[in-house]
């Protein structure tokens, strides 16, 4: 019983553990390894997606690398200035930001451009906050605190 208990678990787990990565998972690692990468060479490091490919792409000016992200539907990733209110436009009933920057820069003191990311995928669009000081993502506040 004890070893095809066993056998059930870490059968599970690596069931689990094969699960394909999202795209936003993709991004959250890209942006981890971007912003070591600035502090580690002690330079700037660009993100970008490249939507032919399919991936995100780091690059520190003489060397780049590709992280691709899994299939998906129509998939659109892209960076957006920090600021909301610029040019949407209305895309099967979701408001989707026109305006893009080719790519956001992680400098060598771990801060990073200030931007939003905008992942689209058949006609939903999903936009992410990034914190310039942190680079991570700027939680929305309660409009009903208690």
């Amino acid at each position: 019983m004890a070893l095809l208990a066993g056998a059930l678990v870490s059968g599970s787990a690596q069931l689990i553990g094969d699960k394909p990565a999202t795209p936003e998972d993709v991004f959250w690692q890209v942006v981890q390894k971007a912003r070591q990468a600035a502090l580690k060479s002690e330079g700037e490091v660009r993100l970008s997606f490249d939507a032919k490919d399919k991936a995100f792409v780091l690059g520190d000016g003489t060397v780049s690398k590709s992280f691709p992200v899994p299939p998906a539907k129509e998939l659109t990733v892209d960076f957006l200035s920090a600021q909301t209110g610029g040019s949407t436009v209305l895309i099967g009933g979701a408001l989707v930001d026109t305006q893009t920057m080719p790519f956001v820069t992680f400098y060598p003191d771990g801060t990073c451009t200030a931007f939003r990311v905008q992942f689209r995928a058949g006609g939903f669009a999903r936009i992410l906050t990034i914190d310039p000081w942190t680079c991570a993502q700027v939680l929305a506040r309660a409009d009903n605190p208690t």
